[in-house]
C-alpha cells in the first residue's frame, strides 16, 4: 500500500510519500513513489503516485518518453507543458495510453489498473496548483478550502491534517503536520513504511526549496514520532473522564484534573519544524 499527500499553502506546496510496496506479507520492497520534475528559474513539478507500480512506472516513463500530439505532431511532455492543468491532462493522457497499450479500458472497477497521483507545482505565467488524478484520468484540484488532497491509505492520516492544516500555515510547520499524519497511517498499518520522500516548494520559487529523503534512524523524524506519542497520551490524562449517570442511578465522580494543559503539553511535546531544528537544512537528494 502507499500514502502521500500534497498541501497546497499560502506560501507554497508540501508533498510526503512512503516507499513502501508490498505483494503479500513476505514480500515488500522499496520504490520510489514521489518524482520531482523541472527546469530551475521556469518551473517546478511533484509527482506522487499510488496503486499498482507497474502502471505507475509505465505512466511515469511514458510521461519522460512524451506522449504525440496528434493535431501538431509534437511530443509532449510535462517539462515543456505550457500550464499546470495542460500538464495534469498530460498525465490523465499518459494513464490512458498505458490502459490502451495493455488492452483494457481505464474502467474504475478494474483493480488490475488501480493508479492515481497527486500532481503539484508552479510554472512560469501560471499559479502554484495541486491536483489529484484518478485511474480514469480525471482530475480535481486542491482548492483553498481544503487545502490538501491524499492518496492512497488515507483514513488513518486524514484527522490530522483535518484538525491542524489551514491555507496559511507556515510551510514547515504544514511539514511537521504532515509528518504527523504518515506517522499516525504508519503505526496502524504496515503497507505503509520508511524511507519517506519529502518535497517543498516555495511559491514563485520555481525550484525546489527541499527535495529530501527521510531514512529509518533520521533524528528528527525519530524525535517527532516519540514526542507525538507523549502528546497525545498527556491530551487525555488531561481531559476529566465523562460524569454521565450510570444505570444504577449513581452518577460517576468528577475526574480529578491533572495539572497537564493539554495545549501546553502539546506545545512542548512536538518538536519544532523541520526548518527549525538543528542539522536539518534544505538539502537536495541528489
Amino acid at each position: 500500500m502507499t500514502y502521500c499527500c500534497g498541501m497546497l499553502l499560502r506560501d507554497g506546496l508540501v508533498m510526503i510519500a512512503d516507499t513502501r510496496t508490498n505483494a503479500g506479507l513476505d514480500n515488500v520492497s522499496v520504490f520510489r513513489k514521489l518524482r520531482v520534475f523541472g527546469k530551475p528559474g521556469e518551473r517546478v513539478m511533484g509527482l506522487a503516485s499510488s496503486g499498482n507500480l507497474s502502471v505507475s512506472q509505465s505512466v511515469v516513463s511514458t510521461l519522460n518518453e512524451g506522449i504525440k500530439n496528434p493535431e501538431t505532431g509534437e511530443m509532449e511532455n510535462l517539462l515543456n507543458a505550457p500550464t499546470m492543468f495542460q500538464a495534469a491532462q498530460l498525465i490523465g493522457r499518459a494513464i490512458r495510453h498505458v490502459h490502451i497499450s495493455e488492452g483494457r479500458a481505464p474502467e474504475a472497477a478494474d483493480p488490475g489498473f488501480n493508479v492515481s497521483f497527486l500532481f503539484g507545482g508552479e510554472i512560469a505565467g501560471d499559479r502554484l496548483r495541486l491536483f489529484m488524478i484518478y485511474p480514469e484520468g480525471n482530475s480535481i484540484e486542491c482548492t483553498v478550502d481544503t487545502p490538501y488532497l491524499q492518496i492512497g491509505e488515507h483514513k488513518y492520516g486524514k484527522p490530522v491534517l483535518d484538525r491542524a492544516i489551514t491555507y496559511s500555515i507556515d510551510l514547515y510547520t504544514a511539514l511537521k503536520i504532515g509528518l504527523i499524519s504518515v506517522d499516525s497511517t504508519m503505526r496502524s498499518n504496515l503497507g505503509v513504511g520508511m524511507p519517506l520522500d519529502v518535497l517543498v516548494v516555495r511559491r514563485g520559487a520555481f525550484d525546489a526549496d527541499l527535495d529530501y529523503r527521510i531514512g529509518p534512524s533520521e533524528p528528527y523524524f525519530r524525535d517527532l514520532r516519540e514526542s507525538w506519542s507523549r502528546a497525545l497520551r498527556a491530551a487525555q490524562a488531561a481531559i476529566p473522564v465523562p460524569t454521565y449517570k450510570t444505570l444504577s442511578g449513581r452518577k460517576l465522580a468528577p475526574a480529578i484534573l491533572t495539572d497537564i494543559d493539554p495545549e501546553d503539553a502539546l506545545a512542548e511535546a512536538v518538536p519544532p519544524s523541520p526548518q527549525q531544528a538543528a542539522g536539518l537544512s534544505p538539502v537536495k537528494s541528489g
